[in-house]
């Protein structure tokens, strides 16, 4: 054979093998398309990159967690260095800093640990949040690191959740976690978000393989050959000019009185449940051309109401429909306005006081609703330095020397094991007792300092005695800074009439022990005495200290809230209990007679 034969040869030979490789891996990708979804093991990703475009944008960092039979296995991460230096905005924005880069080691020497996670050719499924972005970046590094990309079949969670969770409007990762249970720790770490991403793919992971038998078939669902049609979105027009049909149910039997509206299907499944103090208008607005795109307006057939005498009525009712009913249609609810609670919770060792925004579940004190998170904070700090009470967190850990509070004598420190907790629990309960009286527990606590600053002059402590009188001159401006009365929410038992927006109609609500204890149209609630007294015995406050179970949180904060927004709202404090005549004589004089 000639030396041109020879090479010829070589040539047929090379092909060949070129040929076979290429086929096996032809087979092994069929195969993986083939296999079923319920048995395939995913490899969810995310990148982290240097916030640049095109040819200008470098990985950072990437993150990967294998995902097998809907559960998170094994996690890997790496950082991986770059040519280009980070700027300051995207150092801030990932907590990735310059010398983390620096010393991290080259796309080289760490992609082929990750093409290895995926296999070449791929026996894995990538999947990643907006996948087009982290495949885009993936590639372009394996194509400067002279690697070879493995090219897996891959699936998009904002794609998986915008076919299968359509009632779920916001697609960022860190919102529709939360939409769909999934706890948020960390944003805008590699690992972190791989791991929420995993954690959505689960989440949504049945509802896959239910369309989707295999691998193929999930990627037909989710990336379909053909574009869909443009879903019409609510209230838009169909047909002829001449002849204008609008997709909407009958809204025309609707009052325009305060309440609960209901949409529901044709099959009568509830779809939504909202709340207005005009029904028939706000329930026309879901469908106005206007109006933003929500998936439930598609199938809404059929609408009914429940009518309430009050704003703050339709708000409960609202509340207590939506966790009986649980409608798609309704997210989880957002506290959007700015109140906040200063809170106790008594069952936990040396318990501590804490700012949050609902109320404390359990046998605890719950002080607001307050409107200023900035000033709650602050008065906490002054009061668990006033009173000695600790100031980390829920949990106590243990230490083998005090910290800065304890040092300078403004926590008694109870981390060093050695504390007796009746003397903590006295001191609590001295700072809790300024709430839970009878009064107003901003001005109990300036009485307290006034007392605390004319016996430590007594005493000729005068540095003491000048510390108090700046605690106390930074605490009355707090006190009018939160505006609102200082008093604990079980302290303060009230019957309250919450007025119709237009006419002199009332629903009657008995808060009691910090939440409703009773509510009734006026007009419907009978013996008021018999009842307020009901009430009272069925709340069940024990001494300083009330019960609300947990179920009872959401409505409690509604009612308190509102309350707090509208203080010329008529109220009755019940304790001591009114008279029945007491009781009459209120009730008359804040209806003008209209029961």
């Amino acid at each position: 054979m000639g030396r041109a034969g020879y090479i010829a040869h070589r040539s047929a030979m090379c092909n060949r093998t070129c040929m076979a490789s290429c086929a096996r891996e032809r087979i092994v990708r069929m195969n993986l398309l083939q296999q079923r979804l319920a048995t395939t093991e995913f490899l969810v990703v995310d990148t982290e990159t240097n916030g640049k475009a095109g040819e200008q944008c470098e990985l950072t960092e990437v993150g990967a967690v294998l995902v097998g039979g809907g559960e998170l296995h094994d996690r890997w991460e790496t950082l991986v260095g770059g040519a280009a230096p980070l700027s300051r905005a995207i150092q801030r924005f990932t907590s990735i800093t310059q010398g983390m880069v620096d010393e991290a080691p080259a796309a080289d020497a760490v992609l082929p640990d990750l093409a290895e996670l995926i296999g070449s050719p791929p026996v894995r499924v990538l999947v990643a949040h907006n996948a087009a972005f982290d495949r885009r970046v993936l590639r372009q590094a394996f194509a400067r690191a002279g690697l070879e990309w493995p090219d897996p079949p891959t699936l998009c969670t904002v794609a998986l959740a915008r076919r299968f969770a359509p009632l779920v409007r916001q697609r960022r990762l860190a919102a529709l976690a939360d939409a769909l249970g999934v706890e948020v720790h960390t944003t805008h770490r590699a690992l972190a978000d791989a791991e929420t991403c995993a954690r959505v793919f689960c989440a949504l992971f049945g509802r896959l393989c239910a369309h989707a038998p295999t691998v193929a078939d999930a990627l037909d669902a989710l990336h379909p050959a053909r574009r869909r049609p443009r879903r019409a979105r609510a209230g838009r027009t169909t047909g002829p000019i001449g002849a204008i049909k609008r997709h909407k149910p009958d809204t025309a039997a609707l009052p325009d009185e305060p309440g609960v509206y209901i949409f529901r299907n044709s099959a009568g499944q509830v779809l939504y449940v909202g709340k207005s103090v005009a029904l028939r208008t706000r329930a026309r607005s879901h469908f106005a051309s206007s109006a933003p795109a929500e998936g439930w307006t598609e199938q809404a057939a059929l609408v009914d109401h429940q009518t309430t005498n009050s704003e703050l009525g339709a708000l409960v009712l609202e509340h207590r429909l939506i966790k009986q009913l649980r409608p798609p249609g309704n997210v989880v609810h957002k506290h959007d306005d700015a109140f906040v609670y200063l809170r106790c919770r008594l069952d936990i060792a040396y318990p501590v006081l804490e700012v949050a925004r609902e109320p404390a579940a359990g046998r605890a004190v719950t002080i607001g609703p307050l409107r200023s998170r900035a000033a709650a904070v602050e008065l906490k700090e002054q009061l668990d330095s006033l009173f000695g009470l600790r100031h980390c967190g829920r949990k106590l850990r243990l230490r083998p020397w005090p910290s800065a509070y304890g040092q300078m004598g403004r926590c008694m420190s109870p981390c060093l094991n050695d504390l007796d907790p009746n003397l903590y629990r006295r001191k609590l309960d001295e700072a809790l007792a300024l709430f839970t009286g009878d009064g107003d527990g901003g001005g109990a606590l300036l009485a307290h300092l006034d007392g605390q600053m004319r016996a430590a002059a007594a005493d000729e402590r005068f540095e003491r005695a000048a510390w108090l009188r700046r605690r106390r001159e930074r605490i009355a401006a707090l006190v009018g800074a939160l505006d609102g009365a200082l008093t604990a929410t079980h302290a303060r038992p009230q019957l309250v009439l919450a007025p119709h927006p237009r006419a002199r109609r009332f629903d009657a609500f008995w808060l009691v022990g910090g939440g409703v204890a009773d509510w009734d149209v006026l007009e419907q609630a009978g013996d008021m005495h018999e009842r307020t007294l009901a009430a009272l015995r069925r709340a069940g406050v024990h001494g300083s200290v009330a019960q609300l179970a947990g179920d009872g949180i959401g409505e409690a904060r509604i009612v308190q809230t509102w309350l707090a927004a509208r203080p010329g709202v008529p109220a009755l404090e019940l304790a001591p209990a009114p008279a029945a005549a007491q009781l009459a004589g209120f009730v008359a004089a804040a209806t003008g007679g209209a029961r």
